[in-house]
């Protein structure tokens, strides 16, 4: 199995446009590297590929990804892409595959549901662009060699989804993670999550890597730091740090363990950080764009 990530940051990337906190000045100044919204690509064979979640970024991604590059006039490798949930930090890259060529499109119900609702997907070709339902727990195979399972994680609907209150731990299909399982390697990828439960813990026993949300270092970064008013928590994103963490959550896990979706106000990004050494120091890294892993 190849695992390409292809953008490793939250909504927003690093530098986000209209950020000036400590990260952003970094990253434009070269200090810290950039990265762009998070998405990842899977292939059992370096041939063909699958793409987890479509970010805004997706089509610089794929112009850095040579093994996603096409191979003919009219061509690409990705035979299919798979959403976690309908953010547009997941899904607003779906409309840069609207040039009339062929993959199938993986979402559950609910978040099929959810991109049918807003007429701008109505661009991606149905006769080309095959929609395809996830069922959680049920194994499906996107690509030969490669089968995925899904299952719920805590979380919330997507922000345009949003009401006045609304659940940010949520169980269903409106936020999954993905089992992917090639040659006897197993990859779990998570992106986002509100809560690391019991459950959650003894699914991940098995993986051989995880991909896990990275969002915030605390709770309350976003506060504290001045960028925003909303905790990791009602985001309907965990903090790394913290008992409830999931650096203590997930400190039992035998997989090699990296964060992604990490928000730019997160203190762990600098690699001079006391967090990054933290974090470090409990066996995880930061994944960065165009890293590619083999488990």
């Amino acid at each position: 199995m190849i695992v390409r990530t292809l953008g490793a940051g939250a909504g927003g990337g690093l530098p986000q446009w209209n950020c000036g906190c400590r990260n952003c000045a970094l990253a434009r100044a070269g200090a810290i590297p950039e990265m762009t919204q998070s998405s990842v690509a899977v292939s059992p064979d370096g041939d063909r590929w699958i793409v987890l979640n479509a970010s805004p970024d997706l089509r610089a991604q794929l112009a850095a990804a040579p093994p996603l590059h096409p191979r003919g006039l009219r061509d690409t490798p990705i035979a299919a892409v798979i959403v976690t949930n309908a953010d547009v930090d997941h899904v607003a890259g779906l409309l840069t595959l609207r040039e009339k060529t062929g993959f199938d499109l993986w979402a559950t119900s609910g978040t099929r549901a959810d991109l049918a609702a807003n007429p701008i997907f109505g661009v991606l070709d149905p006769t080309l662009v095959i929609p395809r339902t996830i069922a959680l727990h049920q194994p499906f195979e996107p690509l030969p060699g490669l089968q995925v399972t899904a299952y719920p994680v805590p979380g919330k609907v997507a922000l345009y989804l949003e009401g006045a209150a609304p659940n940010t731990r949520m169980l269903g299909e409106q936020t999954i993670g993905l089992r992917i399982e090639a040659k006897d390697r197993v990859f779990h990828y998570i992106p986002g999550c509100a809560e690391v439960t019991d459950d959650l813990v003894a699914r991940l026993a098995d993986a051989d890597l995880l991909f896990f949300d990275g969002t915030v270092w605390c709770d309350d970064e976003m506060p504290a730091s001045g960028t925003g008013a909303k905790t990791g928590a009602r985001m309907g994103h965990i903090a790394m740090s913290g008992p409830s963490g999931s650096l203590a959550r997930l400190a039992g896990l035998r997989a090699l363990r990296r964060y992604i979706h990490v928000n730019n106000t997160n203190p762990a990004l600098d690699p001079a950080s006391a967090e990054r050494t933290a974090l470090r120091a409990a066996g995880w890294e930061i994944v960065q764009d165009q890293e590619e892993i083999r488990p």
